[in-house]
C-alpha cells in the first residue's frame, strides 16, 4: 500500500521532511521496523531503544495502530515545553 510519512525535529534533521513510499507493513510497529531496516540513517534515527512517538491521520497512537492505503504518518521525538 502507498503511505505518506512525515518526520519532525530532530528526526527531520537526519531524514528530510518526509517521503510517500510503498509498504507492506499492516501497523505502525511493522513500518517502523520496516524503516530501520532501510539503512543507517533510518535506523539510528528509529532505533528501538530511542523514544520516537508516532501520529496516523494527525492523531496519536500506539504502535499497534492498523496502517491503511493513503493514511499519513508522522514521526517524532517526545517534546517537552515550559
Amino acid at each position: 500500500m502507498k503511505i505518506q510519512i512525515k518526520y519532525f525535529a530532530s528526526l527531520r534533521e537526519a531524514l528530510g521532511p518526509g517521503e510517500s513510499c510503498e509498504t507492506t507493513a499492516l501497523t505502525l510497529a511493522q513500518l517502523r521496523d520496516e524503516l530501520i531496516a532501510r539503512d543507517t540513517a533510518h535506523a539510528q534515527a528509529l532505533a528501538r531503544s530511542r523514544p520516537v512517538r508516532a501520529a496516523l491521520n494527525q492523531t496519536m497512537s500506539d504502535e499497534s495502530a492498523a496502517l491503511s492505503e493513503g493514511c499519513e504518518v508522522a514521526f517524532f521525538p517526545p517534546v517537552t515545553g515550559g
